[in-house]
């Protein structure tokens, strides 16, 4: 599976943002997606999963409420949308891809990674 995140950008704090990330192959519905994100200096960090069938979803705190992670198995697509922005957002954002069942919370649990998008939110 190749992924290929998108949408990031700079927005203002309080704007919004939706990254996607396009997933290459026709198994796409069997795997469990997530995103993880990275600022500078810290390690990377858990944001947010979604299940095969989108049905099942679970966030890290720092974003619930703010961010909804959504599924297109149609269209092998995952989506994140970022919602009411602070500055403590700010990272790269990675989307995973989980062959196992269950959802997953720690890196080590994805097997495939996309390249990252930039999300850089200002005071």
């Amino acid at each position: 599976v190749q992924l290929q995140a998108s949408g990031g950008g700079l927005v203002q704090a309080g704007g919004s943002l939706r990254l996607s990330c396009a997933a290459s192959g026709r198994t796409f519905s069997r795997y469990v997606m997530g995103w993880f994100r990275q600022a500078p200096g810290k390690e990377r960090e858990f944001v947010a999963t979604i299940s095969w069938s989108g049905s099942n979803t679970y966030y890290a705190d720092s974003v619930k409420g703010r961010f909804t992670i959504s599924r297109d198995n149609a269209k092998n697509t995952v989506y994140l949308q970022m919602n009411s922005l602070k500055p403590e957002d700010t990272a790269v954002y990675y989307c995973a891809s989980k062959r196992s069942v269950g959802l997953g919370y720690g890196t080590d649990d994805y097997d495939y990674w996309g390249q990252g998008t930039q999300v850089t939110v200002s005071s």
